[in-house]
C-alpha cells in the first residue's frame, strides 16, 4: 500500500513538492538511495536488491523524479515479465515511458514529478492510461490517482485502509501551511509542520489511516512501510530528503541526499 502526495502550487517558489512512502514486505532487501546504476550514473535511488531497480529515482540535473506503486489487475505473462523497478528510471531520463511497451509488466501507477508539474501513467495489466495532476493536491495509491483507477483491488479491507490513510492526510496536509524547501539546511527546518505529518502523526502503525505503516496479514510476514522520501522541485532547484521508517518527527535519522 504505497502512498504518494504530490502538492502543485504554480505559482509557489516551490511548485512541486511530492511525498513518497514504500510499502513492503519487510523482509525484502534493498539499499538507500544512491548513485547505483553505471549505465545511469546521474541518476539517484533506492536500489531494490532483489531485482535491481527501484521505486523513486530521482535526476537533479533535470529536475525530475519518479516513484512507483504497484498496481491491481492480472499479471504480465510469466516467461516475458520484466522487472516494474526499471520504470522510474526510464521515466526520469526520457520525461515518460510512452515509447514503452507495456505487457511485459505487471500493473503498475508510476509519477513523474517535474518542475513545472506531475503526471501519473498506469497500466492495469490490459491498456495504458496517463493524466496531468491538476494544482492543488493529489494522492496516488494502489488503487491509482484519488484511489480511482479501473483497475482496483477486489479485496474490501485493503481499499478501506486505502480510503482511510488518504482523507486523514489529505485533511491534515490541508489545514497547515505549504512548506518551500528552497534552501540546503537541516529536514526540520527545510520541510516544517509537514515532517510530523510525514512520519506518521502519531498514528499507530497498525491505525486504520496509519502512513508509516506495519501489518501482520497472517501469511508469516510482515508488511510495512521501509522509506519515506520527500522531493522539492522547482526551475531552479531540487531538494530530495530521505529517511528509513519508522524515524521521528524532530528531524532525526533523516539524510539530505541532494540539493541543488
Amino acid at each position: 500500500m504505497c502512498t504518494a502526495f504530490v502538492s502543485i502550487e504554480p505559482e509557489s517558489a516551490v511548485p512541486v513538492l511530492l511525498l513518497s512512502v514504500r510499502d513492503e514486505y519487510l523482509g525484502r532487501a534493498w539499499l538507500p538511495p544512491g548513485h547505483h546504476w553505471p549505465d545511469r550514473p546521474e541518476l539517484l535511488g533506492g536500489m531494490d536488491l532483489v531485482a535491481g531497480g527501484t521505486w523513486l529515482a530521482v535526476d537533479p540535473g533535470r529536475r525530475t523524479a519518479a516513484c512507483l506503486l504497484n498496481g491491481f489487475g492480472p499479471p504480465a505473462p510469466a516467461p516475458a515479465r520484466l522487472t516494474r523497478g526499471r520504470l522510474p528510471l526510464t521515466a526520469v531520463e526520457e520525461g515518460g515511458i510512452g515509447r514503452l511497451d507495456l505487457t511485459p509488466y505487471d500493473p503498475f501507477h508510476l509519477v513523474l514529478v517535474r518542475a513545472d508539474g506531475a503526471r501519473v501513467s498506469s497500466w492495469d495489466g490490459r491498456r495504458p492510461a496517463e493524466r496531468e495532476l491538476p494544482a492543488g493536491l493529489s494522492v496516488v495509491l494502489n488503487d491509482g490517482l484519488e484511489g480511482l483507477a479501473a483497475g482496483r483491488t477486489t479485496s474490501e479491507r485493503v481499499r478501506a485502509l486505502m480510503a482511510a490513510r488518504a482523507a486523514h492526510f489529505r485533511a491534515r496536509f490541508a489545514a497547515g501551511p505549504r512548506p518551500e524547501p528552497t534552501g540546503a539546511g537541516p529536514t526540520a527546518a527545510a520541510w516544517g509542520g509537514w515532517l510530523p505529518i510525514v512520519t506518521g502523526d502519531g498514528l499507530a502503525p497498525d491505525a486504520d489511516a496509519a502512513l508509516v505503516q506495519r501489518r501482520d496479514f497472517g501469511d508469516g510476514r510482515i508488511w510495512g512501510s521501509s522509506s519515506i522520501s520527500l522531493l522539492a522541485l522547482g526551475p531552479e532547484l531540487l531538494r530530495y530528503d530521505f529517511a528509513v521508517a519508522p524515524v521521528g518527527s524532530d528531524g532525526v535519522g533523516w539524510r539530505r541526499i541532494a540539493a541543488v
